[in-house]
């Protein structure tokens, strides 16, 4: 016999639920067994986990063990939420109690009531959604100050030891603000320092951290590598000691512009909160494309076009 239409319907919310658990498949790096493969794994029910695209293989996994394996749907909703604290914990949105309650509702509407989740002091020891939002607004200014630490203690370095921390660093921020940072890579024996990635766009990185600013003739050899590479293939300049207006002026006269350019000073906006750092890559990209300058700060960026967009 198989699923009725209501249990089949609530098991496609609970898997909405515990979405955001865990991974689907675990990072290459990572504990397997944080994940749902590897909890399904674990509870001999890795014949019901299809893989892919990640809601439809949960529901899959909740419906084939509801189905063929009854006896071991708690178990595999209660390792779930276990294994799924630790990883949200880590990455600092811990479960909430709005969460479980949900969960426990949904669950109670196909007959199933699992005491581990129902225990009160269990419950009481979650925070709420505001707390957890609160939780996660203290770690991601705690990530920036210590960022932001690392930044300035880079100007104790010597120049070369400084350039290459530098680099290491850029990556860090990188990885912290989402935009999938690729190490320094060489390409028919050009030097590339990296590349993001930001709305399916790919930007090549350029990093410098002189005592005197970036010269034209820099930004020219820049330029180059990126015309070299596929039509779509944009250009990031970061250079902590900025850029000379000369530069900046004639760089940009009958060329087709294909780089943008940040500073140190921009740096320390992203990293004192002021904007998101991918957030002030796509405004610098849409500001160059329609006017052809390269170089704008975040706070006018700001000015321009977020709070233009909020008083609309």
């Amino acid at each position: 016999m198989g699923l009725s239409l209501k249990e089949i319907k609530i098991l496609s919310e609970i898997a909405s639920v515990l979405y955001s658990f865990l991974p689907g498949n675990p990072h290459p790096f990572a504990d397997p067994s944080i994940s749902f493969r590897g909890i399904a794994q674990d509870l001999g029910l890795e014949m019901f986990w299809q893989g892919g695209s990640k809601l439809p293989a949960i529901t899959k996994l909740l419906k084939k063990t509801l189905l063929y394996e009854p006896n071991k749907f708690c178990k595999l909703i209660l390792k779930v939420v276990q294994r799924g604290m630790e990883y949200r914990t880590n990455k600092g949105e811990p479960l909430t109690k709005e969460e479980i309650e949900r969960l426990n509702k949904l669950l109670l509407r196909i007959e199933f009531k699992i005491p581990e989740l129902w225990d009160k002091a269990f419950l009481e020891s979650l925070p709420s959604g505001t707390q957890r939002q609160e939780i996660k607004t203290k770690l991601d200014q705690q990530i920036l100050q210590d960022l932001k630490r690392k930044l300035l203690d880079l100007n104790k370095l010597k120049p070369q030891q400084r350039g290459y921390r530098f680099e290491e660093l850029l990556k860090e921020i990188f990885k912290v603000f989402g935009l999938a940072p690729r190490s320094s890579f060489k390409i028919s024996g050009e030097q590339i320092d990296g590349s993001i990635e930001i709305d399916n766009h790919t930007y090549l990185v350029e990093v410098k951290w002189h005592n005197e600013c970036v010269s034209e003739k820099e930004l020219l050899i820049f330029h180059g590598k990126i015309g070299g590479k596929a039509k779509w293939s944009r250009g990031l300049f970061i250079s902590y000691t900025g850029f000379t207006k000369q530069a900046l002026e004639a760089f940009v006269k009958g060329k087709t512009i294909n780089l943008i350019v940040m500073d140190g000073l921009d740096l320390h906006d992203v990293l004192e909160g002021k904007i998101g750092l991918g957030e002030l890559i796509r405004l610098k990209s849409r500001y160059a494309a329609e006017t052809g300058e390269i170089m704008a700060r975040a706070d006018n960026l700001v000015a321009l076009y977020l709070k233009q967009d909020k008083r609309k």
